[in-house]
């Protein structure tokens, strides 16, 4: 089988984008097709100013989404980045292949460094390199293919320089990975700003339907959802795209084709009518699992913890493969720290 590896960032509370354009395949397609491994990337999450309370809670908050869209501990791999310390190790050895070049040309570094420093912050340093973090959580597992939104796609192509520029250098240890886009619903768009993506980490509350929000909170922001002008309802990404991002949410969730539901209004608010209600039917059962999830803590718990193990087997072998291959002498043996692994 084929080796898949995601993951999501605990740096806000997870969205209806998150859910159409990811969660849903991970669940409905990839767990059953692949050797797949999901992961709550939370060392990402520390790459800006951050509440560390804030950052736990989110995490397990976002492990228990995944388990309730229907992630299965018995088909897949779910477990916390941090718990598993080879993604730290593997990042430092590929710091020391990356450049200083490839990690400035990265579009979303460019992007939230200019917003710290509108915000009068600094830039960390670690927003700089994490593109390499994110090579190291696909590369240390054998990972054949990495199903992302087209915003993650140039990390993957970093993490595929990498691998083959290591794997000259210094002997073939790493898989090459590809990234493999969602055919539908891959970018829902801001209700307020239907030219931007639907981000977790937005300040905009109104413009973003969260995987928690009530019916009744959906139904409104929906409802209060910009579209264009003009009377008729058309699908047109480019010339009207209010109107096609609430047709691309609708079809996500019923099944349909934007097109083709485009011609079946006559008005702007039956289709936010119909969409709101495709939207709320489609968290229904997600948020009623949630739910159960955590009236039980500690089966969200058992399954991180024999996720992080099961990660661990699989990434270590690589990851001491890298460290030899590149030079480093092998640790000397210690009984303790061997009986501790």
């Amino acid at each position: 089988m084929k080796r898949v590896f995601s993951g999501v960032k605990p740096t806000g509370h997870l969205t209806l984008g998150n859910y159409l354009g990811a969660m849903r395949q991970w669940a409905s397609v990839d767990q059953h097709r692949a050797d797949a491994l999901f992961c709550v990337v939370d060392l990402h999450a520390l790459t800006v100013e951050h509440d560390p309370a804030r950052v736990r809670r989110l995490s397990r908050q976002t492990a228990t989404l995944l388990l309730a869209a229907g992630l299965d501990p018995e088909l897949c791999t779910l477990f916390v980045q941090s718990h598993v310390d080879e993604h730290a190790r593997l990042s430092y050895l590929l710091e020391c292949v990356a450049t200083d070049g490839e990690m400035r040309r990265m579009i979303q570094y460019k992007e939230k460094a200019a917003r710290e420093r509108t915000r009068g912050g600094s830039v960390r340093l670690s927003l700089l390199t994490y593109p390499v973090l994110m090579a190291a959580d696909i590369l240390a597992y054998g990972t054949d293919e990495v199903p992302v939104g087209d915003d993650q796609a140039q990390h993957v192509e970093l993490a595929r320089d990498l691998a083959l520029r290591f794997n000259q250098r210094y002997g073939q240890v790493f898989v090459v990975p590809r990234a493999t886009l969602p055919t539908v619903a891959a970018r829902v768009m801001n209700l307020q700003e239907p030219t931007s993506k639907m981000g977790k980490s937005d300040d905009s509350g109104p413009g973003i339907v969260y995987l928690l929000d009530e019916p009744d909170v959906v139904r409104r922001k929906i409802a209060r959802a910009v579209t264009d002008s003009g009377r008729d309802v058309v699908y047109d990404r480019e010339g009207r795209p209010g109107v096609a991002n609430l047709l691309e949410i609708l079809a996500a969730c019923t099944g349909g084709d934007p097109e083709s539901l485009g011609g079946a209004y006559e008005s702007y608010g039956a289709l936010k009518k119909d969409t709101a209600e495709a939207v709320v039917e489609a968290l229904r059962p997600l948020q009623a699992r949630h739910k159960e999830l955590c009236a039980d803590p500690a089966y969200v718990e058992a399954v991180l913890g024999e996720g992080a193990r099961k990660a661990r087997a699989i990434a270590r072998p690589v990851v001491d493969a890298a460290y030899r291959a590149i030079g480093l002498l092998p640790p000397l043996a210690d009984p303790v720290l061997n009986a501790v692994r």
